[in-house]
């Protein structure tokens, strides 16, 4: 197991608890997410098209920002013991290759009867602007 990954168990955890991180969002992210997913949208592949509906460049896949949920849970809160079920979210505004996305996410409520956290979390970008926000439910499997 990487030496960074939280090993929560579900005793450890309450409302209110916080964990994020940092990442910034790269050209070779952005190749890599195209290459997973093969969407070929114009709005994230082409500079001209973007800039042709007023953005300032190429928009950045509003999955390949949600997709660090899977981070925050897996490697953060609860992180090693998470078993996703469930992840809602809310793209608030368009991401950009070079933005540095803060993403946080606090324990809202810790459910004893199926061992299952909700997290509440959100992603900033550099300005402090929110990008996207929403809930996720993760079981434990200690």
């Amino acid at each position: 197991m990487e030496s960074n990954v939280k090993t929560y168990t579900f005793a450890q955890l309450a409302p209110g608890q916080k964990e994020q991180f940092t990442v910034t969002v790269t050209e070779e992210k952005m190749a890599q997410f195209y290459a997973l997913t093969g969407d070929c949208s114009p709005i994230h592949r082409d500079a001209a098209y973007a800039a042709g509906r007023g953005y300032p460049g190429r928009v950045v896949y509003g999955m390949l920002g949600a997709s660090m949920v899977s981070t925050l849970a897996g490697v953060y809160l609860p992180g090693a013991h998470c078993l996703l079920h469930e992840v809602d979210a809310k793209f608030v505004r368009p991401v950009f290759i070079g933005d540095v996305l803060t993403v946080t996410g606090t324990v809202e409520e810790c459910n004893e009867t199926f061992r299952e956290i909700t997290v509440k979390y959100s992603i900033t970008n550099q300005d402090g602007k929110k990008v996207t926000r929403g809930l996720y439910k993760a079981g434990l499997a200690e």
